[in-house]
């Protein structure tokens, strides 16, 4: 089975034209002010409608009002959100999308738990743990953390590049990986080089574990 590939945290056109023609299956929009990755709802629809055909757009929130997310989806064409704070299944469903709930991984966490609270979730992110950071650390966390078995596709995040990137697809096995900071030049801003380097991994890891 092929490994999906979303790269998050566009905030330029071009970045995302590049990497949707270097054959991506996402991109990743992140609304989250405090972000440094954060995209206005202007520049948003700037970068959607540029976008070729088959390229899904994922909308990430963190701990957001209903409101903002509702007039996010009222104006940028969303495939899918991603929620990357403490929102309850119950907050995740209310907007009739697929949508994906992210976690963030440490000692003690019961995936298998959270897959039965999110059980119509699109798929888990999992994500390292940092305190106070909701995502794009960088960081890895420890693989030996994800349970062999999960009733939902584990989506792979968490301090991915070109360097380790054909190791977690063999050794993890994921329906899908996440890459932000692994392939930018400087945050919110991507590195062609990077992406299309990470993309060859992938695929090399693929046809190794294939």
């Amino acid at each position: 089975m092929r490994t999906r590939v979303k790269i998050c945290g566009f905030t330029r056109v071009e970045d995302a034209v590049y990497a949707a023609h270097l054959g991506i299956d996402a991109i990743g929009l992140v609304f989250y002010p405090p972000s440094p990755r954060h995209v206005e709802i202007e520049q948003a629809i700037r970068i959607v409608n540029a976008l070729p055909a088959f390229t899904s757009v994922v909308a990430l929130f963190v701990d957001e009002q209903e409101t903002q997310i509702r007039k996010v989806l009222s104006k940028v064409s969303i495939d899918c959100l991603q929620f990357h704070g403490d929102e309850p299944a119950e907050a995740c469903r209310v907007y009739g999308k697929r949508y994906i709930k992210a976690v963030r991984m440490q000692d003690g966490i019961d995936i298998g738990a959270l897959a039965r609270h999110y059980h119509d979730a699109a798929g888990l992110l999992l994500d390292a743990f940092h305190p106070g950071t909701k995502g794009g650390t960088g960081s890895r966390f420890d693989w030996e953390l994800i349970p062999e078995q999960c009733t939902l596709p584990v989506i792979l995040a968490g301090g991915l590049d070109e360097t380790n990137v054909k190791q977690a697809v063999q050794k993890v096995k994921p329906y899908a990986l996440d890459v932000s900071s692994g392939v930018e030049a400087e945050k919110g801003v991507k590195d062609s080089l990077k992406m299309a380097a990470f993309i060859k991994q992938v695929y090399e890891g693929d046809r190794v574990t294939t």
